[in-house]
């Protein structure tokens, strides 16, 4: 594995911590974003040879992952006026605690997976499981939906990574993109009528919902 792509992945998993590290989510976007753009890139330095396949798929989730979905992102947030995740279900100093935890079980875990020796090389494994679970970790610890929708990216982050294992599923990979710019476009919408329901994105005023 090329010297480059583990350090893209080393970015990766910094980038893990930053996310779940950070109150403000517009940075929590931006952290998103530099993820996407990180992921696209990589497979410039997986596969030996570049083809008209892999350009456009580099350019494609490159732009998707860095640039459009952290996009609309960022207008949800203009658009229902927050910036902060003030109170989550569990406190940032944990949460960077177990990602650390995680990320230290994944190093370890990876090594006894039934993997092709040619897959055991490399960060691509250990980084793949550490950002699926960086990503629960910011789906299920945060009270802010948006927060939640930034988890969940990071956690897609993580399956595109174990993906590029098998570049043929790569294919899979562009419709789980676009099945996932959907969502955001829905979530989008949801965010709006939850705001202007209940005047804020805590999910737990959720509860509150009556028939």
């Amino acid at each position: 594995m090329p010297p480059i792509a583990d350090s893209i992945l080393i970015l990766l998993l910094l980038t893990n911590f930053f996310i779940l590290g950070t109150a403000n989510i517009r940075s929590a976007i931006r952290g998103v974003a530099l993820q996407g753009l990180l992921l696209g890139v990589l497979p410039f330095f997986v596969e030996s040879q570049a083809t008209v396949r892999l350009v456009l798929l580099v350019i494609a989730t490159a732009a998707i992952k860095g640039a459009v979905i952290p996009g609309l992102l960022t207008k949800a947030l203009r658009d229902v006026h927050i910036r902060h995740e003030v109170e989550p279900y569990l406190g940032f100093v944990p949460t960077l605690f177990l990602c650390a935890a995680g990320t230290a079980l994944a190093l370890l875990f990876a090594d006894h997976l039934p993997l092709a020796a040619a897959d055991r090389t490399g960060l691509f494994v250990p980084a793949s499981l550490a950002t699926l679970f960086s990503g629960f970790l910011g789906l299920t610890t945060r009270r802010k939906a948006i927060s939640q929708v930034t988890g969940y990216l990071v956690l897609e982050n993580g399956v595109y990574v174990f993906g590029l294992l098998l570049y043929q599923s790569m294919i899979v990979e562009v419709g789980v993109l676009l099945d996932l710019l959907v969502g955001i476009f829905v979530m989008g919408i949801v965010l709006n009528h939850i705001q202007r329901e209940f005047s804020s994105l805590d999910t737990e005023r959720l509860s509150r919902l009556r028939e």
